[in-house]
């Protein structure tokens, strides 16, 4: 009986140690949580790494942004520049034909040449002109000389639709005016001022070498007029010029 009791004992207390589990070691415990602390650190650095690199990348495209704004706005106010330089060119040479006489003397030949009819057509055009109309300016030259093919002030239609054509920075348009006047009447009063126009035409085109014969052609031409002086400091700004 004492051996059989015994041996109870011993079974009982192996029962007990096969469902009671065993203790975890606290050095284990606490590395695990070191391990998981350390990888919610490397998660936050990195995303911190992340944005920094968003940020830079941002401030990076800002940069750039800025740069290219003041490009722009560089560009903008050459535009401007050259705008205004083209409207008080136009207004040069529209107060220099009205101070000629009824038609001014870059209309010249239409008091003395021109019909009736001739007068008015031409001059609502040149009015418009003036007024900066240049569309109606445009299409009242083009009509007169539709009209007006031979009129004795049709080579000076011809050289004012190409400056409104010029002012409204259609070059191929002025180009194409310009260069009529000197084909079709080569003795014409506005002859040197329409090669010089061609001439200038063909740079905002950046024709460059054709801009560079038309107004080297000028100065041969027309060696001491105001249309020599200004080919020549047109060819000064001509890329590769010396």
């Amino acid at each position: 009986m004492r051996q059989l009791g015994a041996a109870l004992l011993v079974g009982v207390f192996v029962a007990g140690c096969a469902t009671t589990p065993p203790e975890e070691d606290p050095v284990q415990i606490k590395l695990n949580e070191l391990d998981a602390r350390l990888a919610r650190i490397e998660r936050a650095n990195q995303s911190v790494v992340d944005m920094a690199q968003r940020m830079e990348a941002m401030q990076a495209d800002v940069r750039a942004l800025r740069g290219r704004i003041e490009v722009l706005e560089n560009q903008n106010e050459a535009l401007r520049k050259e705008q205004r330089d083209l409207y008080a060119d136009l207004d040069r040479r529209l107060t220099e034909a009205s101070s000629g006489g009824a038609l001014g003397g870059a209309a010249g030949g239409a008091a003395s040449g021109g019909t009736g009819p001739e007068q008015a057509a031409y001059m609502q055009a040149f009015d418009a002109l003036k007024a900066g109309n240049y569309t109606g300016a445009i299409s009242g030259f083009r009509n007169f000389l539709n009209t007006y093919p031979n009129s004795d002030i049709a080579d000076n239609a011809q050289y004012w639709l190409g400056e409104a054509h010029y002012v409204m920075r259609d070059y191929e348009a002025a180009a194409a005016a310009f260069r009529a006047v000197g084909e079709r009447w080569p003795d014409s009063q506005k002859a040197a001022d329409a090669l010089l126009k061609l001439g200038y035409s063909q740079f905002e085109l950046k024709r460059y070498s054709e801009a560079r014969a038309t107004l080297t052609d000028v100065t041969r031409r027309f060696p001491d007029s105001d249309a020599a002086r200004l080919a020549k400091e047109r060819l000064a700004r001509i890329p590769g010029a010396r």
